[in-house]
């Protein structure tokens, strides 16, 4: 578990910095880089963030990292579909009792990913019932995970709508029909750096103007997924909240919108969906 002194913990951004909010998969094995890749995020303006949980494991010591720090993290409380093979029913109580903890914001992140398959599509799908089945006993917005399962995906959530308190598609690089699909489904649309990519991503371009603005959120993905156009580049080559700044620019000036703008609504947004006010509330 992350432990630092107050006086080591990570300074605000000064007033007038930019300000933007990330969903980031944070490096929770080496608790000293997490804390080197925190306090440059915060110095950057980054000013929350939301740890995501893959396994029963990693969502425990998400919270504990939160509970670090209430007013600048969040967690999220589920099983990736890596990792679907390995949850079994009678994980689901352990499950259901990290996802009602006050420092989770959402279940996940949890969904379909039929291009790595690391689980059959049979366990992917039962899990992904499983916690959204959770999801919306606990009255939590999911946060979802889908790559190359789209239909599959699609079909398994129409189940559970409209019981589901909200939901948003994380790490978006799909096409028009499953944005829209995504859209009348009611999610709200996770863009990350993908969009800096002018081999796979240029698409994203053009669809993130069809994006309501009070539907996105931006993340970085971190540590995957590094901005190609950024300059100069890291010399470690690791993706990093502290180049979520970089990403909004580039989602603003697509859409046609200054970056305080596009910073401000993905802000409210994610500060919304995933419930800093509650975390601010029992802090």
């Amino acid at each position: 578990m992350l432990t630092r002194p107050e006086r080591d913990r990570p300074r605000r951004a000064r007033v007038g910095a930019e300000r933007v909010v990330v969903e980031v998969q944070l490096p929770l094995a080496n608790e000293e880089r997490h804390a080197d890749v925190v306090a440059a995020a915060v110095a950057c303006g980054v000013r929350h963030m939301v740890i995501t949980g893959s396994t029963l494991d990693s969502t425990r010591r998400a919270i504990d990292l939160v509970r670090a720090d209430p007013a600048v993290f969040r967690a999220t409380a589920g099983v990736h579909p890596h990792h679907a093979g390995e949850l079994r029913q009678d994980d689901l109580p352990h499950l259901r009792e990290l996802l009602a903890a006050p420092e989770v914001g959402a279940a996940g992140e949890c969904g379909l990913d039929y291009f790595r398959n690391f689980a059959s599509h049979a366990d992917q799908e039962r899990a992904f019932r499983w916690q959204l089945e959770l999801a919306v006993d606990s009255g939590k917005p999911v946060f979802l995970h889908q790559r190359d399962g789209h239909d599959a995906f699609v079909a398994i959530l129409k189940d559970y709508l409209p019981r589901l308190a909200g939901g948003v598609a994380h790490c978006f690089t799909g096409d028009l029909r499953e944005l829209r699909d995504c859209l009348d489904l009611g999610l709200s649309i996770g863009i990350t750096g993908w969009i800096c990519d002018e081999r796979r991503g240029h698409h994203l371009r053009e669809l993130v103007r069809t994006i309501p603005l009070d539907r996105l959120l931006v993340e970085t993905d971190a540590p995957y997924l590094l901005p190609r156009d950024l300059q100069p580049k890291p010399a470690h080559r690791r993706n990093e909240p502290r180049f979520l700044p970089h990403v909004v620019k580039v989602i603003a000036s697509c859409r046609g919108e200054d970056f305080a703008t596009v910073a401000a609504a993905t802000t409210r947004n994610a500060l919304k969906f995933f419930g800093f006010g509650n975390a601010l509330a029992v802090s």
